[in-house]
């Protein structure tokens, strides 16, 4: 039975209770069932998302209790002006607010005065609620971590508890259900030909090769072969007949019969097959089989329609109509041939592939390969100077390498998980514009940089050169660590190495931990986007780069002389570890990072790693001098400021000097805070002064 508004009122009540009738219960109110408060008289309080009270706080005021039709009533709340009380509360700011009843938490007044604590009373009366509510309640036991300190020992002892509520106490003792599913919905899996997941120990992995263990489709397979009533069924129909037990199918024993049938019963259980993304063309295909055509005996009988044998399951779904055609995609791509560049057009194919799920990639391909090709014949041609030159497989295969890069970074994806060649990569593409970035500097204003700059190194900076030179020369794969403050010439002497490196036709990649630390070196990107370094380094055990080992960047790392990182300092540990395993890997060495030299480069005086919500152990943690690298670093450093030899001046020596004593933390008080004296800067009044001086 529903409760009438007056019902609810006997039971529970969202108003402040009078102090003279019951100053118990007055008192329990105020100390325990007032929301926040928020809103505009506190918009600091937590409950605050976007300005507005999460809760719902402060509620409508109204003269009596409206039962809603969502189960959850508008209890009576009245204002002052019709005799609803108020309270005065101090916030913890110190100012003093009035609250009504818009902030009293619905409660029992019963409940409220005999546990004195903040106890939340709600009236549910529809499905809404019920549903949620009985799980909610049924959920199973909480889980609370407590300490047990003692003042004279300073040994804390840390213990795990749990506790259930005396409700759940007692449906637990008498058996109640917790929770119940029907009807059973048993999932099927769908995966190529040799292509389903194998488990297996170092004990039996040569068996598991050999032997796979039999998966419910390749058990439909089978059944389909013995089972005239099973040649009946699809796939996902096998499950409301038959039960699987790992290895086969058997006909279930129990059940509704089946007319005509006498020895076969169904069940009520439902068969779902994993779903498949369309990006994964091959099986999203398969999978689009199975609920088609009844009673598979193999892979191969899934690929034969009326006889002839498809070598592609895509080809299969094409034959039976049961795809849409590309003539749209064909029309776009005939559209763009008219006024677009070739490297345009092949976007518009990797966003076709990536993202518009294209049925017969390889018909569109064949069509208009010649039109993302066309950029690569003109280049052949003016560098052979034969006019009648014409498209053959090395341009396709060029341009082929080029939408397979494009598509890599669209989506992860290789041409092959489109049914589309693969491309030849025994060589490196002609016009990769990535690795023509790294081998394309101008050879003679290098040299000149080189000649013009290196007699104005100081006597420390033209050790770290020659140091540094001496690895990369030689091949010994050195890890430098180039400590400088600011002002000592670091970037300096950095590009004045990329240029040496350059100058001989060496691949020498510079990165920073910063996009504005990047724009200071020649040729400089951040880290992350040169290595493709993952975004949750603090949370994978083994975080590795996401470089393919048939990519661009692939091959332009094996052949990377150098590495420059400007602001490791800055950098998660993890990151660097991630590169070294990469580099290993791509490499094929065990070599520290690969064996290339490596120089870092940065000033721990500055920002360490920024670790979301950390502590200062947690960012010397992520620090790369907690990495296992570290310990392999050869130290070069930096002590004379060029700034201040440039600037001339004894003030201008005094005041690095005080920057350089706040960073090493010497210019501190007895409260560990930094005292800066007047020499540190001038004072002045307005912001016109601060211009002038």
């Amino acid at each position: 039975k529903k409760l009438s508004p007056n019902d609810i009122d006997l039971f529970i009540s969202a108003e402040i209770p009078n102090p003279d009738i019951d100053p118990v219960l007055h008192e329990v109110i105020i100390k325990s069932m007032i929301h926040g408060p928020c809103g505009s008289i506190n918009p600091t309080s937590p409950c605050m998302k976007g300005g507005k009270c999460s809760k719902r706080y402060p509620r409508p005021l109204t003269k009596e209790t409206i039962t809603g039709d969502d189960g959850y009533p508008t209890y009576k709340r009245r204002s002052p002006q019709d005799g609803g009380r108020t309270v005065n509360l101090k916030l913890r700011q110190g100012n003093v607010v009035s609250i009504d009843n818009s902030y009293i938490v619905p409660f029992s007044p019963l409940l409220s005065r005999s546990f004195n604590a903040h106890i939340n009373v709600e009236y549910c009366n529809s499905v809404k609620s019920i549903k949620y509510i009985c799980k909610y309640v049924n959920k199973g036991s909480d889980q609370a971590v407590f300490t047990i300190s003692n003042q004279n020992d300073e040994i804390e002892i840390y213990q795990t508890g749990r506790y259930i509520s005396s409700s759940e106490a007692v449906w637990r003792i008498f058996s109640f259900p917790i929770h119940q599913r029907h009807p059973a919905v048993i999932h099927l899996a769908v995966h190529l030909e040799n292509g389903q997941r194998v488990y297996f120990s170092v004990d039996n992995v040569s068996e598991r090769l050999l032997n796979p263990p039999p998966t419910t489709l390749t058990g439909f397979f089978e059944l389909c072969k013995i089972d005239p009533f099973a040649q009946t069924l699809l796939y996902c129909d096998v499950p409301s007949y038959y039960t699987w037990n790992g290895k086969k199918f058997n006909a279930r024993k129990q059940g509704v019969p089946v007319p005509g049938n006498p020895s076969v019963y169904k069940s009520d259980a439902l068969g779902r097959v994993y779903t498949v993304h369309p990006n994964n063309t091959e099986c999203y295909h398969l999978r689009m089989l199975l609920h088609k055509i009844p009673g598979p005996t193999s892979f191969l009988s899934l690929k034969t329609v009326d006889g002839q044998v498809y070598e592609t399951y895509q080809a299969v779904c094409k034959a039976l109509g049961l795809l849409e055609d590309d003539d749209h995609w064909d029309v776009a791509l005939t559209e763009a041939t008219v006024s677009e560049s070739p490297g345009l057009i092949r976007d518009l194919f990797v966003v076709m592939l990536s993202f518009c799920h294209v049925s017969d990639p390889l018909l569109l391909w064949n069509k208009h390969r010649d039109s993302m090709a066309e950029d690569i014949l003109h280049r052949l041609r003016q560098q052979s100077d034969d006019i009648n030159l014409d498209f053959d497989e090395r341009m396709y295969n060029e341009a082929l390498i080029l939408i397979e890069d494009r598509l890599y970074l669209a989506s992860s994806k290789k041409l092959s998980d489109y049914g589309l060649p693969s491309p030849n990569r025994d060589n490196i593409p002609l016009f990769d514009s990535e690795y023509l970035r790294e081998t394309s500097y101008n050879t003679e204003e290098q040299l000149r940089f080189v000649q013009e700059n290196e007699v104005k190194l100081n006597s420390e900076q033209t050790a770290a050169f020659h140091q540094i030179i001496q690895s990369v020369e030689q091949d010994l794969g050195k890890v430098f660590y180039l400590n400088a403050a600011g002002g000592m010439g670091k970037s300096f002497l950095i590009n004045l190495l990329l240029s040496k490196l350059r100058a001989q036709k060496k691949i020498a990649i510079a990165v920073a931990s910063s996009g504005i630390a990047a724009t200071l070196l020649n040729g400089g990107r951040t880290a992350h986007a040169t290595f493709k370094l993952p975004l949750n380094l603090g949370v994978t055990e083994t975080p590795v780069c996401s470089i393919k080992k048939n990519s661009t960047l692939a091959q332009i790392l094996r052949n990377t002389s150098i590495i420059i990182w400007d602001e490791c300092t800055m950098a998660h540990k993890a990151g660097m570890e991630a590169l070294d395993r990469t580099l290993r890997d791509l490499r094929e060495t065990n070599k520290l990072l690969g064996g290339i030299t490596v120089v870092l480069s940065g000033d721990f005086r500055q920002t360490l790693p920024v670790i979301p919500k950390g502590t200062r152990a947690d960012e010397v943690r992520a620090s790369v001098k907690s990495s296992y690298i570290w310990k392999h670093v050869h130290m070069l450093t930096l002590t004379i400021n060029m700034r201040v030899q440039l600037g001339g001046g004894k003030a201008d020596a005094d005041f690095a000097k005080q920057l350089l004593d706040v960073g090493d933390g010497k210019i501190t008080n007895i409260n560990n805070e930094i005292e800066l004296t007047h020499s540190m800067g001038v004072l002045v009044d307005c912001l016109e002064d601060l211009i002038n001086q």
